[in-house]
């Protein structure tokens, strides 16, 4: 097959030298986009720190629903963040420029990657790969978006305003703020990993269509309890609103892997 023979002649250190280039390729294509995020200080932040503001497009839109069902609509909030290390901001500055850098190179990074492993690969599994690895690139994305949007800024607002009494005034430290964000848009491109990953079971025979409709009460249980765990809040809309995207995609879950029944 194409790209057989040739990877069949490379000796172990040839394969090394080609690993090399493509890990300097990657890492000097990370390091420039981390660069420029760095020098664009204001356009990054203002991206990353508009979940705190009042005026965020999430906030706007719960404002017109409550509107709809109330005259006084939603309340108005303010969060403010505070820095507690001499040479924290600047730290977390370089630590937030460099993920951004990577988050912009990511498609090259899979790029290189594929490049390394597909002279291993036959014709039809370099197709099955690219579709498999371009589907989960996908919903890891989505999954972050879900994030930034819906589920850090619900959880921020509750958490943010949240008083034992009001002469505790909440003063949210900048790391704190950060880290949330990031552990937050992590674990939910991992959980928009879940259609891919029941496709994949599927295929190796572990569960099946029928599997998952017989447990699906059991599911919605486990996806409300982690709903709960993201958006500790009691407001029922916000919990919903959180629970929904991960039963759609339970849901979703299941009818993929009936249509790929093998």
């Amino acid at each position: 097959m194409p790209g057989t023979e040739k990877t069949e002649s490379m000796s172990f250190w040839s394969h090394l030298d080609v690993l090399r280039v493509a890990l300097m390729k990657i890492a000097a294509v990370t390091v420039v986009f981390g660069v420029a995020a760095f020098f664009f200080k204001e356009q990054l932040f203002a991206v990353i720190l508009a979940p705190k503001e009042a005026g965020f497009i999430t906030y706007r839109l719960l404002n017109d629903l409550s509107g709809l069902i109330t005259d006084a609509g939603a309340p108005d909030f303010y969060v403010k963040l505070i820095n507690t290390g001499l040479a924290e901001q600047f730290i977390i500055h370089m630590k937030t420029a460099l993920c951004a850098g990577f988050l912009c190179a990511s498609p090259y990074i899979l790029y290189q990657l594929f490049r390394f492993v597909s002279p291993a690969l036959y014709a039809n599994e370099r197709r099955y790969v690219v579709r498999v690895v371009g589907s989960s690139y996908a919903m890891f994305v989505l999954g972050v978006a879900v994030s930034y949007f819906m589920i850090f800024p619900l959880t921020f607002r509750f958490l943010g305003t949240y008083q034992v009494s009001g002469d505790v005034e909440n003063m949210i430290t900048l790391q704190s703020y950060i880290s949330t964000l990031m552990l937050m848009s992590l674990a939910m491109g991992i959980v928009f990993e879940i259609p891919i990953l029941s496709w994949l079971f599927a295929k190796l025979g572990f569960i099946s269509a029928d599997f998952m409709r017989r447990y699906r009460k059991h599911a919605v249980v486990i996806i409300l309890v982690i709903a709960a765990v993201i958006t500790p809040t009691s407001d029922v809309f916000t919990l919903s609103l959180v629970a929904l995207p991960m039963w759609l995609l339970y849901e979703v879950s299941i009818w993929i892997v009936k249509s790929n029944k093998i």
